[in-house]
């Protein structure tokens, strides 16, 4: 395993992090005994980043992890969570007030004094200039409530705003072979600045697993069923926006690219890992096997220019007249 400092958080924090979104709710039916041995697997793995949000499946994903912890007293994790979106995405929801509400709720879920990073949910765009919000945000680290503060975003743009405050330690991006964008110009600024990058949907949704295909049948409980035509929350969330028979086709060429030894998954994440200015990939995992196979991405080899050209050739003529401008 790799390890990387998280941006003015000033922890060094594993490159291969867990997502814990899909031992919430939204990608099917989950187990928590399950849950459970998939954390203690990606921890023996030498995973130490976990991120979650108080909204995966309202508390479930943050009461899960806290009995992880409980069960691994004595080591020490970081624990990313997220706040904002127990409400409608109304700006006028977003007080102080609220904001010390859905920290002690996630202290409560986690178990713990204080929060290591609390991250903004994709919240609507105008939340960035408003700089009182991130006022509210100082506030809370001074007085103990959190480590660190920062954001998950939708869009570049929205990146790029949020790291002109000072007190932004990190911002959580989509970015994968399908989300190329964020490698034009937002890394760079977000490591010149020392704000560190965790890489959401790394996976593209399990599209950039090479596993599924036109009959995989998705879960009534699965995102990838009821939002891929943006339903209920951002089309990007899924599939990373990209068509689902599109995204097939691009993953059919790139099987062919995949290093001898290696799983198309690893080669997905170790791709994210070459980039200067990514802290951490975040891919999900439901099962003890899927965690103990994310984390051996990050002891990949580097992968070789002349397959890093062809990704992003591929990207270049399939995918980027359809994402690349829109997020």
């Amino acid at each position: 395993m790799q390890y990387r400092r998280l941006g003015k958080t000033g922890r060094d924090v594993s490159a291969i992090g867990f997502g814990a979104w899909a031992i919430g709710a939204d990608w099917g039916k989950v187990d928590d005994a399950d849950s459970l041995r998939a954390l203690h697997a990606a921890a023996d793995a030498g995973v130490t980043l976990i991120d979650t949000a108080d909204v995966y499946g309202d508390g479930r994903s943050e009461r899960v992890i806290a009995r992880f912890l409980r069960e691994r007293s004595g080591e020490r994790f970081f624990v990313a969570t997220k706040m904002g979106r127990r409400v409608p995405l109304d700006m006028a929801r977003y007080t102080p007030e609220a904001f010390r509400a859905w920290v002690d709720r996630s202290r409560d879920n986690l178990g713990v004094d204080r929060l290591d990073l609390v991250q903004l949910h994709c919240l609507p765009t105008s939340i960035y200039y408003k700089p009182e919000v991130f006022a509210a945000l100082d506030d809370l680290v001074t007085a103990g409530a959190i480590a660190s503060y920062g954001v998950s975003v939708e869009r570049v743009e929205e990146g790029l705003k949020a790291i002109e405050y000072p007190g932004v330690a990190s911002v959580q991006i989509i970015f994968n072979m399908l989300r190329q964008r964020p490698a034009d110009h937002f890394l760079a600024e977000a490591r010149r600045r020392d704000v560190g990058v965790l890489a959401r949907v790394p996976l593209a949704s399990g599209l950039l697993t090479g596993k599924m295909s036109k009959q995989t049948a998705f879960d009534a409980s699965d995102h990838r069923l009821f939002n891929r035509h943006g339903e209920s929350f951002d089309v990007g969330e899924t599939f990373a926006g990209v068509d689902y028979d599109t995204g097939l086709a691009f993953v059919d060429e790139l099987r062919g690219l995949v290093p001898a030894g290696a799983t198309m998954v690893q080669m997905a994440l170790r791709w994210i890992l070459m980039f200067d200015g990514v802290t951490a990939a975040i891919p999900g995992a439901k099962s003890a096997e899927q965690a103990r196979a994310n984390a051996a991405a990050a002891d990949l080899g580097a992968i070789p220019p002349a397959t890093l050209e062809r990704i992003r050739v591929m990207y270049e003529e399939s995918i980027k007249p359809l994402v690349h401008q829109r997020w």
